[in-house]
């Protein structure tokens, strides 16, 4: 079998000079003519050994892998990826990096892309759609094998997300989703995650209940909203249009926090799309001499550690991004892998839960 491809310009980092055994090295490039040079054999064979070609002898395996690691040599993954037409990199582009539920996305993708020998290139929007579009790009240019994303909330115009498509690059959307573009998704229950948050309330007591939402046009959002809707409806209590209020940040509910107030004398309770929202509402009515629970019970979304300690702790629902990152990766993989064995797109829902705590 002949590997002399193997012995064409692959290098890699760190950069350390070829050098005989045992004597101090300086920086430069490593390549496995290099090292082919330096024991006196032939690149062919440097390479088989390093792949552990069963023609190659135990002896000259040990001899050639002892020197590669002793000038730090490692395969260059660019020229890797142009033999194998594949980069082993994937890409992911989120809102938010600090943002715990996606730190905890991040996690799971890790885990399980490392695992199975791919690399993560991490990009993020800033809830910028044009930020977004540069994101893709960049994914592109990198030559990444397949990319995850969260959408913007500022993104409606989903071309980009089609051009990838176009491009062949497969495509995984994970909790914030395109519904104009066919493909993979993995998502949280946000509508029985907001029904079991909304209806508990109700059954501790509350019955004017104030949504505080996400823009109309997110699906999550939308979502989440027709959640809370469909518990006062199971109920019997009438959904009023005055008490949804968008707003989904620490930012904008400061921002109409004239409003709340307003709105406080005739509500017992909140549900929040986010868990920075609910408690930013609860800052703004105790700091006007409400009290929580008593006055007006609170729920949240996504349990982010902030929850638990908040005054009062926030009840919330468990949005496991853990799972979700690695559930995405996985179809993500599978799809680059071997596209043949699955064709028709999927969309796995992760469950939620409701954790209890003082502000209900």
């Amino acid at each position: 079998m002949d590997f002399s491809i193997n012995s064409i310009n692959i290098y890699l980092y760190p950069l350390i000079a070829i050098t005989p055994l045992n004597k101090k090295m300086k920086s430069t490039l490593i390549s496995i003519n290099d090292i082919a040079r330096a024991l006196g054999i032939s690149p062919s064979t440097v390479s088989r050994a390093l792949k552990d070609h069963p023609d190659i002898s135990t002896e000259t395996k040990r001899i050639v892998k002892e020197y590669a690691e002793q000038v730090n040599y490692r395969p260059n993954a660019l020229a890797l990826s142009l033999k194998r037409q594949r980069s082993n990199t994937l890409g992911l582009i989120i809102p938010e990096i600090t943002h715990h539920f996606f730190s905890s996305v991040i996690s799971g993708i890790e885990e399980l892309a490392y695992a199975k020998g791919y690399r993560l290139i991490i990009c993020q929007s800033n809830e910028d759609y044009r930020r977004e579009v540069i994101n893709t790009q960049v994914l592109l240019d990198n030559r990444v094998d397949g990319i995850l994303i969260s959408i913007s909330k500022n993104t409606h115009d989903h071309g980009h997300f089609k051009d990838l498509i176009d491009s062949g690059i497969p495509l995984v959307f994970l909790d914030r989703v395109s519904e104009s573009v066919e493909t993979d998704r993995v998502v949280t229950a946000d509508f029985e995650g907001a029904l079991i948050a909304t209806s508990h309330l109700i059954e501790r007591g509350c019955r004017k209940i104030m949504h505080l939402a996400s823009p109309a046009h997110l699906h999550v959002g939308r979502l989440r909203k027709e959640g809370y809707q469909k518990a006062l409806l199971n109920f019997g209590i009438e959904a009023r249009d005055e008490l949804i209020v968008y707003c989904d940040n620490r930012q904008e509910v400061y921002q109409i926090k004239d409003k709340i107030l307003a709105l406080a004398p005739e509500i017992d309770g909140i549900f929040a799309v986010n868990d920075f929202t609910a408690i930013a509402a609860m800052q703004i009515l105790q700091e006007n001499g409400y009290k929580i629970p008593d006055d007006i019970a609170v729920t949240g979304f996504g349990n982010d550690p902030i929850a638990g300690i908040a005054c009062p702790p926030l009840t919330t629902v468990e949005q496991r991004g853990f799972e979700m990152g690695r559930q995405a990766v996985e179809i993500l993989i599978r799809r680059i892998e071997d596209p043949s064995t699955f064709i028709d797109f999927q969309t796995r829902v992760i469950p939620v839960s409701l954790e209890k705590r003082a502000s209900t």
